[in-house]
């Protein structure tokens, strides 16, 4: 039963911290609405692999050696500050571009393994996201591991966070968003680009 708790505990602090508004939400939005839903869900899938990266990371000891070398913390806070401020450069150099929806086309598998990668290097820009599940795995793990637990956790994992997204890309991405995105494409892209630069900043600064 303690492996049953701890599951469980897990899985519902994961589902707190992805449904919270952040650069991975921003850019699953902008995606689905401005690409196409499929290279939203792509991107969804990017999310949910690395969600189970930390994962990983969380059962070998993310925590420990985060707190143990801050250094390495402060790498990503970098590294990831600085990934954020290059998607919103694109963003924003493409808001005056106008908006062309292909769900299928010659390059539409190309595209999809460009949003499936965006997303998962996203995911993995996020440090704040690897303290998140470093701290959850080190507080809810239980005594004993076993690999019926690892194999248990880290699928479930992916459902939570690849999951969220799809149902993120797949609202964003129907007839009415879609219309009004297109009335409003540059400012809106613009206004993506600046959440992301402040998050960008915001992260690099703090």
């Amino acid at each position: 039963m303690e492996e049953v708790y701890s599951i469980f505990g897990i899985l519902l602090a994961l589902t707190v911290g992805v449904v919270s508004p952040g650069p991975s939400f921003v850019f699953i939005a902008q995606r689905s609405i401005s690409v196409s839903r499929s290279d939203g869900l792509a991107a969804a899938i990017g999310m949910g692999i690395g969600g189970v990266a930390f994962a990983v990371l969380g059962l070998l000891g993310l925590h420990t050696i985060l707190t143990a070398v801050p250094w390495v913390y402060a790498i990503l806070k970098i590294a990831g500050g600085l990934y954020l401020l290059y998607i919103a450069y694109q963003v924003w150099r493409g808001s005056s571009q106008p908006l062309h929806i292909r769900e299928s086309n010659p390059a539409g598998d190309s595209r999809r393994r460009s949003s499936l990668l965006l997303g998962l290097t996203t995911q993995l820009s996020n440090p704040k996201t690897a303290i998140v599940y470093g701290s959850i795995f080190a507080a809810m793990l239980p005594e004993h591991i076993t690999f019926k637990y690892d194999a248990l956790i880290l699928p479930l994992v992916f459902l939570v966070e690849a999951g969220w997204y799809a149902i993120v890309a797949v609202a964003l991405s129907s007839a009415a968003p879609r219309k009004a995105y297109a009335r409003c494409k540059r400012w809106i892209d613009r206004t993506a680009a600046g959440v992301m630069s402040l998050l960008g900043i915001k992260l690099i600064s703090s």
